[in-house]
């Protein structure tokens, strides 16, 4: 396999990408929280993220998710877990609900210009450190979904009669993209195994082992949020 190097610049532009969006999300569930809770629901997900983002980065420094396997270590040991509690735990909790109910549609998807983070699967690439084919369509992907969130949360503030089955469209893209993106890496990951071709090795290591950690489950709960919240206006 091709040995590949990432600069420090990159490194660290990623990782200030991934906190702006954990900031972004922290704010957007504090501004509609009720007002007796709102520090408090900013603390903890700030504090959450902040273990969970040292745990990724101690188990990257250790190797526990260097061993390449399929399912990859990454996705066993942090992004399954993840998801259980987004979806088993977060999702059903009071506060969720009256964030989700005082929320507006157009927040929740102005939300998704984290998205352009996604940049960063080009880059790699370019440094020989994905294939390019993932993730040219993860990356473009990501960027499509970010800056067309802007048109869509247009649409919405302006109350065009479009508005709604646009927001769906774009909901519906958004969700395949990152299912599409998570499907291929677990492909990927299968073919290096059996062929020894270059897979998606370079997310299982820190910082960009937040991709994984972080991205999947993140951007599929916001976007089952984004239906819950149509749907409520259909109701």
């Amino acid at each position: 396999m091709k040995n590949y190097y990432t600069p420090d610049w990159l490194h660290f532009s990623f990782f200030a990408g991934i906190s702006i969006a954990v900031f972004l999300i922290a704010f957007f569930a504090k501004k509609n929280a009720p007002t007796t809770k709102q520090n408090l629901v900013f603390v903890s997900i700030l504090l959450f993220f902040s273990l969970y983002f040292t745990y990724i980065f101690l188990g990257g420094k250790t190797g526990l998710f260097q061993a390449v396997s399929l399912p990859p270590k990454i996705l066993l040991l942090s992004t399954f877990p993840y998801a259980i509690l987004l979806f088993g735990v977060i999702i059903n909790l009071p506060i969720t609900k009256k964030i989700l109910e005082n929320a507006t549609l157009s927040g929740l998807v102005g939300l998704h210009i984290f998205r352009l983070v996604g940049l960063t699967f080009i880059v790699l690439a370019l440094y020989d450190a994905l294939p390019k084919s993932f993730a040219f369509l993860a990356g473009f992907g990501d960027i499509i979904t970010a800056i067309s969130s802007i048109f869509v949360v247009k649409a919405i503030k302006n109350n065009k009669k479009y508005a709604k089955t646009l927001t769906y469209i774009w909901n519906t893209f958004g969700l395949i993209d990152i299912l599409t993106t998570a499907i291929l890496a677990n492909i990927l990951t299968k073919i290096s195994i059996d062929t020894g071709v270059m897979g998606v090795d370079s997310l299982a290591k820190f910082p960009f082992s937040l991709i994984p950690a972080f991205a999947p489950p993140t951007i599929i709960f916001l976007h089952v949020l984004i239906y819950k919240k149509l749907k409520k206006k259909s109701d």
